[in-house]
């Protein structure tokens, strides 16, 4: 632990694990059990607590609290932990929890995430890689969202809801049921409105399989059978790896229904 990059008024309780590339501002808390990576820079009055490691090159801007037991009255005080991954920027009065013994006792923070002021990841949720998750949205216990989600500003994600990869969630909106990958979802109660063609062509995806991926989205909302029985139906039809990607989705466990195309 270097001294020099570590400010006179910061408390550092013995036992916290501190590379001597990492910088502690004025006013910050590190707890005993924490383990803070190379580059990591906590600007001033950062809490970090729990059994958490925060990887290389993040940023925790100041009133964060990092690491705090979670918000749920089932935990009983058991060892759980927080794992944030690199290079991800956690802006002001942002807070994230450890996990629970009923969730797998892990909260877990993919890479390149941006995570804006005063949003909240709760107990056991897994976040991927690339995700932003906007000012004052929420994150709920047990939630799984997947790379390049973007969830909106003031939005609530419920517990156990998985969000597919590439989809996003519009402001003010409450998603209460899973997400296939590269779906929008809007609405004060979300709903499934069509398919994150935007963020699709930013990430240079192909004509064709957005071609693809756009009839494969008409034929969950207006085909025969069940949605079960339509993804089931594309599995066998498509040649995309993009829309084979949504179909082991819908077909993976899931404890919560879909939103389904309107």
């Amino acid at each position: 632990m270097s001294d020099a990059a570590i400010h006179p008024s910061a408390v550092i309780e013995a036992g916290a694990q501190i590379d001597p590339t990492a910088r502690i501002g004025p006013f910050c808390v590190v707890g005993p059990n924490v383990v803070i990576g190379p580059e990591v820079e906590l600007k001033s009055h950062v809490v970090v607590t729990g059994h958490t490691s925060i990887g290389a090159g993040t940023v925790v801007f100041s009133f964060a609290v990092i690491g705090e037991v979670p918000q749920d009255l089932k935990f009983k005080g058991e060892a759980s932990r927080l794992e944030i991954g690199a290079r991800n920027r956690i802006r002001e009065h942002v807070t994230m929890n450890c996990g629970t013994e009923g969730g797998g006792g892990v909260t877990r923070i993919g890479d390149d995430g941006l995570f804006m002021a005063g949003c909240h990841i709760a107990h056991d949720a897994h976040i991927g890689d690339r995700v932003i998750v906007v000012n004052s949205a929420a994150i709920a216990g047990h939630c799984r969202l997947e790379d390049d989600v973007i969830v909106g500003g003031l939005s609530g994600i419920h517990q156990f809801v998985r969000i597919g990869r590439g989809a996003i969630i519009g402001a003010v909106t409450m998603v209460t049921n899973d997400v296939i990958p590269y779906g929008l979802v809007q609405a004060p109660r979300g709903e499934l409105d069509g398919l994150n063609l935007v963020g699709l062509k930013r990430r240079g995806v192909a004509r064709s399989d957005i071609t693809a991926l756009r009839a494969a989205f008409q034929m969950l909302a207006q085909g025969d059978g069940t949605f079960h029985d339509r993804a089931e139906r594309l599995g066998r039809e498509t040649d995309s790896d993009y829309v084979r990607e949504i179909v082991a989705f819908v077909m993976g466990d899931s404890d919560r229904s879909f939103l389904t195309p309107r």
